[in-house]
């Protein structure tokens, strides 16, 4: 029996979508108002599934406080309240694309998840606009 468990969390942060090897008319050209030089925000919500099949013992395929604890400690904590272009190491010289993000995020999660697996990470940019990454 494989289930499909998932925790979502919030965090606000700020990013400017640009390349540095590309002038700002071509910034401005791709990305537009995204690529404002002083940057602008979201309300993010991240949604992680974990697929497994339940403990016999407990009934669990995680426990869901302890993975509250791994999200907020590997990714919370480093991106709320962050610019993502200059606060966040994980994101270092990538362009914060929602869909980066989600596949950086998927790499702070996967070596730490003790049962089950990691099986995608949906990152919510607006209330119509999100991502869903599997490690693929």
């Amino acid at each position: 029996m494989v289930i499909y468990v998932s925790r979502k969390e919030t965090f606000s942060a700020s990013h400017r979508l640009f390349n540095k090897n590309l002038s700002d008319e071509e910034n401005q050209k791709i990305f537009g108002k995204c690529s404002n030089p002083n940057g602008h925000g979201h309300n993010y919500v991240l949604e992680v599934i974990i697929q497994g099949e339940p403990d016999p013992s407990t009934g669990y395929v995680i426990d869901l406080k302890l993975l509250k604890t791994i999200i907020r400690e590997n990714v919370i904590n480093k991106v709320d309240h962050k610019n993502l272009n200059l606060d966040v190491d994980f994101l270092k010289d990538i362009i914060p694309t929602t869909e980066n993000i989600a596949a950086g995020i998927w790499k702070q999660l996967k070596d730490k998840i003790p049962s089950g697996r990691l099986y995608s990470v949906k990152l919510y940019e607006t209330e119509k606009n999100f991502v869903e990454y599997k490690g693929e």
